[in-house]
């Protein structure tokens, strides 16, 4: 979604930005400033892109040229590439911005300065190397004429050596009248007159036999010996000093191998700089105001990603507010397809985009200075090293909250869901308690456990937030919109229903809930004065049911005072071996 560069090099440079992101506000305003230079100034930005896009990978050349093993064609890209970087200067000194502050139009400057485009080594490989050389440097012929004088009476040699082979076939010919006499050329004999087998009556004396073939004979004579021997010994010396005026232009390209990469350096900063600012005006992204610490303040944040799909619905865009002081957790609620998952990443790409010195898919954000972004999301295995998904899960986990800081950002997507439901929901309520106490990192925390909302009551920087739907007679509606509040239900089954399952397992599925559900209240009413908080009473537990229906099976009217005495001992007994 982010690669519109048009250089290899500021493609590679957009990979290290997004895994290396800036760490300093210096460095993320200067970023910004030149970005939003060139949103304003759009002119500048076409032309600069444009200049850009005929200049090849200058890295990659370099390193061919220092490894030796660049050929011609390496250099003429070398060159026409470099011309390029004064047109890319001038481009940028044309439609230079003013400046409105003492930033704006610093970075762009400092870079357009770095550019030399080694003009004399241009110059070098164009007056010496042809505009279109062979693909390999074993065939010569690829150095200009006027380059080299010995070179030049070579080639002449070697041009007038063919004429005079042409001369001796004619004359030959006429002497010998054999019509089809001809004169070849192969690299194991060299040259030789091939005269086919009717005709071998006719060959003179001075002929001397070199080579016998089923339909022909091959000979060759003193005048084609001494001819030969030029012709060969012109052409390997041709080779020969090519190659060395070759090696001498490269040579003399790899000792500007530091200007060469500064200017490698400059073009891929100028390109990303313009890809962020044509994505910024494109995309309608805004600039985010990153400062020292404070809130992370997310006004209609989209997600880059998703937002490019070409879904049916359109992307619903959110707000978000998280501040150290008042409100570090924030805890999401709501059906699975609701948005959840889009929310939380949606929100570690736009901090990530703002460190980078890049706008964001938002209205306006407000974003502080963060050291890591910690993530847990999805659900995965290694099997090969003896870890479960649960035990992946939890090992990850572990790592956020030993090293996340105050400074960091951590997202949290369906925590303890490996596990048993109240082993998942201690885990999921203890790493909230712990995060909010200790590592007192921004979190944004998407979770199934309904339970959980509690802790906006108990935790004073924890806040609830849900994903809304709507409740219709044909099922239920995604409203995609993050509101204030708890979800009171997960809607699985109208989801399960969505995603195709048989008609008569949602049947059943509801059915089951609503038992489980009539049981659960049930047993709250009745036990919920004697309950201890160890006894954990859901709708899941064997031993709570078991409880309910022994007690329904009771009568009370019939049952004596021993026997009811017996029959609460016998329960508590049973509660007691359960635990």
């Amino acid at each position: 979604v982010l690669e519109a560069t048009v250089t290899p090099m500021g493609k590679r440079l957009l990979r290290q930005w997004i895994l290396r992101p800036a760490g300093t506000l210096e460095e993320i305003h200067a970023r910004q400033a030149a970005v939003a230079a060139l949103v304003e100034h759009w002119e500048t930005r076409q032309k600069l892109r444009s200049v850009a896009e005929g200049i090849q990978d200058l890295e990659r050349l370099l390193a061919r040229i220092a490894l030796e093993t660049a050929s011609p064609r390496d250099l003429l890209a070398l060159a026409a590439s470099l011309e390029r970087v004064p047109a890319l200067r001038a481009s940028l000194a044309a439609g230079a911005p003013p400046r409105q502050s003492n930033e704006l139009g610093a970075r762009l400057e400092a870079l357009a300065a770095a550019l030399e485009g080694s003009p004399e080594l241009v110059d070098a490989i164009l007056t010496q190397i042809v505009a279109s050389p062979p693909l390999a440097t074993a065939e010569g012929g690829f150095i200009r004429p006027g380059v080299h004088p010995e070179l030049d009476e070579l080639r002449g040699l070697g041009r007038d050596a063919k004429t005079a082979i042409a001369q001796i076939e004619s004359r030959e010919r006429t002497r010998t009248s054999i019509g089809s006499l001809k004169i070849r050329f192969n690299n194991i004999f060299g040259y030789y007159i091939e005269v086919s087998k009717p005709n071998l009556h006719l060959v003179p004396a001075d002929y001397e036999r070199k080579q016998t073939l089923v339909n022909a004979e091959r000979f060759t004579t003193p005048e084609l010996k001494e001819l030969e021997r030029k012709i060969l010994s012109a052409d390997e010396r041709c080779r020969v000093l090519e190659m060395e005026l070759f090696a001498a232009l490269r040579a003399r390209a790899a000792a500007q191998a530091a200007a060469i990469r500064r200017d490698a350096a400059a073009v891929a900063e100028l390109d990303l700089l313009a890809n962020l600012a044509h994505l910024a005006a494109e995309y309608h992204y805004c600039r985010p105001e990153v400062t020292e610490g404070g809130a992370l303040e997310i006004r209609g944040g989209r997600h880059a990603v998703i937002e490019r799909l070409p879904l049916d619905d359109r992307f619903v865009p959110n707000d978000l507010h998280l501040d150290p002081e008042r409100r570090q957790v924030l805890l999401v609620t709501g059906p699975n397809m609701g948005g959840k998952s889009t929310y939380l990443r949606q929100t570690a790409l736009i901090v990530l985009l703002a460190h980078m010195g890049g706008f964001v898919p938002a209205e306006t954000a407000r974003v502080p200075l963060m050291d890591r972004i910690f993530t847990r999301i999805g659900a995965s295995d290694n099997l090969a090293r003896g870890r479960s998904t649960f035990m992946v899960e939890m090992t990850e986990a572990a790592v956020i909250l030993s090293q996340a800081t105050a400074r960091s950002l951590v997202i949290l997507d369906e925590i303890g869901r490996g596990t048993a439901t109240y082993d998942g929901l201690a885990l999921a309520w203890a790493m909230v308690e712990y995060l909010h106490e200790h590592s007192r990192s921004l979190t944004l925390f998407a979770t199934h456990y309904h339970e959980l909302t509690e802790l906006g009551r108990h935790l004073e920087r924890v806040g609830n937030a849900q994903v809304a739907v709507r409740e219709t007679p044909e099922g239920i509606v995604f409203l995609r919109k993050v509101i204030e509040g708890e979800a009171s239900r997960s809607y699985g089954i109208e989801v399960a229903r969505l995603a195709g399952l048989p008609r008569q397992v949602i049947e059943r599925a509801r059915e089951v809930l609503r038992h489980h559900e009539r049981a659960e209240a049930r047993t709250t009413s009745t036990l919920e004065a004697d309950a201890t908080p160890q006894m954990q009473l859901t709708l899941f537990t064997p031993l709570a049911q078991q409880l309910v229906d022994r007690l329904r099976a009771a009568d009370l009217d019939r049952l004596s005072p021993l026997e009811a005495l017996n029959l609460l001992a016998a329960m508590k007994a049973e509660i007691g071996n359960r635990e």
